[in-house]
This record gives structure tokens, C-alpha cells and sequence, in this order.
């Protein structure tokens, strides 16, 4: 993140935004680096944090947890990918889960479903071609978990992009 931009404690953000980070705040036990920034646009960021919210409510928590560590892999974001890690153990999915996710290796076998593989594949594709001829994988997850779920997908991969 530039350096031109101040970086806002939690108690110089907007109000609704401080509403909407203090349970995340307090869970974290520290306000991050990209909210600090974010903060000072802050309808946008709590547009963003409704749809990350909104995404929750969409997509199964696997599919989900594929999305966010497979873009944090392939962008080299280790403290994204490393806030993922623990939150899929904690959510019971096991460390070879999260292993196999990490490898970013969709055709490997392992624990990954084949739907957690589609979903793999189009985040791969689309972070690797900068969301240009994506057309094949993101049928393949419409094949799979239909378009609805497919749709939410890639608003996941530009989430978590954007982040």
C-alpha cells in the first residue's frame, strides 16, 4: 500500500465504519493495514464488507475458503492466505485440506472435491490471465455448482483480488 496514503486508527474512521469492523476488530485484536487505508472512502468499504458478508451467505464455506486461498497463493498474499489457513482448520476442514488448496494444483489428487477443483481452476485462470479467456473454467463451475453459486465465485476471486 502507498505510504501517501494516511493510515486511520479504528477510532478516526466513519462511524458506520466502525460499526461494521468492531466485531472483526476485536476478533483480529488489531485494525489491518488495508482497512486503515480503506477507511477513507467509507461508504465503499462498507459496501465491500456487505458484499464479503453477502458472499458468506452465497457460497458454501469450502468454496469460499478455496476462492480466497487459492487468489492469496497465486497473488503471493501470505498474510491473506495465512488469515485463511486458520480460519479453514478452524472451521474443521484439516490441514491437508488446506495443504492440498495450497499446492494450487486443481488436478493433484487429494482431499479437494471436484467442486472445490472447478472452483480452483476458473480463480487460477482468472488471476493467471487477468480475467481474459476464462470462458471454459467458469462453464465447468457452472456445470458444477450452477451459475448462480458460479456467479458468486467471481465476485470471491475479485474480492479477494481487490484485497
Amino acid at each position: 500500500m502507498s505510504k501517501r496514503i494516511p493510515r486511520l486508527d479504528m477510532n478516526e474512521l466513519a462511524p458506520n465504519v466502525q460499526e461494521t469492523l468492531s466485531a472483526r476488530v476485536k476478533r483480529l485484536g488489531y485494525l489491518g493495514e488495508f482497512f486503515k487505508c480503506s477507511g477513507h472512502n467509507p461508504d465503499v468499504l462498507v459496501s465491500f464488507m456487505e458484499m464479503t458478508e453477502a458472499l458468506k451467505e452465497a457460497l458454501p464455506d469450502r468454496l469460499t475458503e478455496v476462492g480466497a486461498l487459492t487468489v492469496a497463493g497465486a497473488m503471493g498474499n501470505a498474510y491473506e492466505r495465512h488469515q485463511h489457513e486458520r480460519l479453514s482448520e478452524k472451521l474443521g476442514f484439516g490441514r491437508d485440506w488446506v495443504a492440498a488448496v495450497n499446492e494450487l494444483e486443481p488436478d493433484a489428487k487429494g482431499p479437494m472435491s471436484d467442486d472445490e477443483r472447478a472452483v480452483q481452476r476458473l480463480a487460477l485462470a482468472v488471476v493467471e490471465r487477468n480475467g481474459h479467456d476464462v470462458e471454459r473454467e467458469l462453464e465447468a463451475v457452472i456445470d458444477r455448482i450452477g451459475h448462480q453459486q458460479a456467479m458468486a465465485v467471481m465476485f470471491l476471486i475479485g474480492r479477494y483480488v481487490m484485497h
